[in-house]
């Protein structure tokens, strides 16, 4: 594969008429006239959680962006949306953490004397230490850093004379990743018990949609996961390597890039081009627990693994093993949207490799030039200025964040920024949402207080026909909005105008206000708002 840098490919245009909806398309990154390629019917693909661990705000950013983006739509532009999600429940994470905890609780019921727990502690943090004292990336450094200071200050307070069991078992619990790691080290290996693994990833599934209910994001229409298709996702890997795209090595099989790139049909890396070559991105996607088979090219990447001991596993043409983490999705979503999807979406962290790997999978196993149409990113969440990350340790969950805002004050933060544009998350970010929510709220219990008190229509005059053009004029401003890539700050904006400019015209203490266009007013606002803003999921 050349090293030069890549352009963007060229992108296939739907033939089909547009409703004025243009959106942010990263294959082509403008903004691209939306047509749906059956009528008025929209095929969408969403990359669900991999439930590991407690969703967060990150989680959040894109699930309630994309909620967002699919009401306007569906109840503003009357599009069908047959939404499709995946859970991914097979994934190293997954296999890693659950081990882990697995491994962690077995230790810990030993109830060991504390000598024998502090001899074993300083043989647990020794890899630890040595991985801290090897980093050089800042934050990471900043990470470690801090998590090796708060189990000294642990270690500190059980080792006094006067410690108690209760400040051993917070010592356990604060040095919890180099015990787990340790401990994975010496009998991960010994792991064999595939409910294991199940009941981590059913425990955070279950976490996840708890936290999108009350989030009051949309259910999909369809819930796929990895562990109900692994004989539909063999099958879609042989019919790969049938058409000359994939290859077996020691038990796995993965993706030729070199083959795929290779064809006049096809490009690789649609979504960042750029990045084709970087291996260190590439090398992160095949996950913590790559199988190490020999492959023809850097490049290449796992559409299956084989498993070694502690590792769940299922049975192949090719031995036992797992799907890799990029084939899970294209499989899926072929399986339940046969052909090309008119949307596919997820965070931006998953452009590359994740989607540009699931695109090249599918049009391999198609034979076809463009599987995706339209691929929205949703933008990065920054907490108070600094990036999240839940390898950091700095994020914050959903559960925590729902503790100090309601879920519409949430909401209201994110229609305030870009979709698709970059949102920190801070305590100023919030102010605004929570300004934005007094403001609204305001507007309804004033306008349904003065249509109580003037029931009776009066001469329609200068102000009302002012107020009236005032009322198309935001119904025009938002429609526009709405058109250019569901602009919802824009249209915020545009809706605020409304309500000041009704607030003003009820200043006019001269004159009985009309209640028929204060309705029409208040109406206009609360559907939009309602669009938005819903009262339940």
């Amino acid at each position: 594969m050349s090293t030069t840098r890549r352009k963007q490919p060229k992108w296939d245009s739907p033939s089909t008429a547009s409703s004025g909806l243009h959106l942010y398309n990263t294959l082509t990154r403008e903004k691209n006239a939306f047509a749906p390629e059956d009528g008025n019917t929209v095929k969408w693909y969403i990359c669900g959680p991999t439930v590991y661990d407690a969703s967060h705000m990150g989680h959040a950013r894109s699930y309630i962006s994309f909620d967002i983006v699919r009401r306007v739509m569906t109840d503003y532009f009357g599009y069908r949306l047959f939404h499709v999600m995946n859970i991914t429940d097979i994934d190293d994470k997954i296999i890693l953490r659950a081990r882990r905890n697995h491994l962690f609780n077995l230790y810990t019921g030993k109830n060991l004397p504390k000598d024998e727990l502090m001899k074993d502690l300083a043989t647990a943090m020794a890899p630890f230490e040595a991985k801290a004292a090897k980093e050089e990336e800042p934050a990471k450094k900043e990470m470690y850093t801090n998590v090796l200071s708060k189990i000294a200050s642990l270690k500190a307070v059980a080792e006094s004379s006067d410690s108690t069991a209760e400040d051993l078992s917070a010592l356990l619990e604060g040095a919890k990743d180099p015990i787990s790691e340790w401990q994975d080290a010496l009998h991960g290996a010994e792991v064999t018990d595939n409910d294991i693994f199940s009941k981590l990833s059913a425990f955070w599934e279950a976490d996840y949609m708890e936290d999108m209910d009350a989030l009051k994001v949309l259910p999909p229409d369809c819930l796929t996961r990895v562990s109900e298709y692994v004989p539909e996702i063999v099958e879609y890997v042989e019919k790969i390597i049938a058409n000359g795209y994939g290859y077996e090595s020691q038990g796995s099989v993965y993706f030729d890039v070199k083959a795929f790139d290779a064809n006049p049909l096809h490009d690789y890396a649609k979504c960042v081009p750029e990045a084709a070559n970087d291996l260190g991105l590439l090398a992160e996607g095949e996950g913590a627990l790559s199988s190490g088979g020999v492959k023809k090219s850097p490049q290449d990447f796992a559409l299956w693994k084989a498993s070694k001991p502690g590792e769940p596993s299922w049975a192949s043409p090719w031995g036992k093993g797992r799907p890799g983490w990029h084939i899970e999705c294209s499989a899926m979503a072929s399986d339940v949207i046969p052909g090309k999807l008119d949307v596919h979406c997820g965070g931006m962290d998953l452009m590359f490799p994740h989607h540009d790997n699931e695109i090249a999978q599918a049009e391999a196993y198609y034979g076809c030039r463009q599987w995706v149409n339209y691929f929205l990113h949703a933008g990065h969440l920054e907490i108070e200025g600094r990036k999240m990350s839940k390898s950091l340790k700095n994020f914050i969950t959903i559960k925590e964040a729902l503790s100090r805002h309601s879920a519409r004050q949430l909401r209201l933060m994110f229609l305030s920024h870009s979709w698709g544009g970059k949102l920190d998350y801070s305590e100023n970010t919030m102010t605004v949402a929570i300004h934005t929510e007094k403001v609204f709220n305001e507007f309804f219990l004033n306008v349904k207080s003065e249509m109580r008190q003037h029931t009776r229509e009066s001469k329609f005059g200068t102000a009302e026909r002012t107020l009236h053009d005032k009322i198309v004029e935001a119904e025009t401003n938002v429609h526009n909005s709405l058109c250019d890539n569901i602009d919802t700050p824009q249209a915020l904006k545009d809706m605020k105008k409304l309500v000041s400019d009704v607030n003003a015209y009820l200043l006019d203490d001269t004159r009985t206000p009309s209640p028929a266009l204060l309705g029409k007013a208040a109406r206009y606002v609360f559907d939009r708002h309602a669009q938005y803003m819903p009262t339940r999921s």
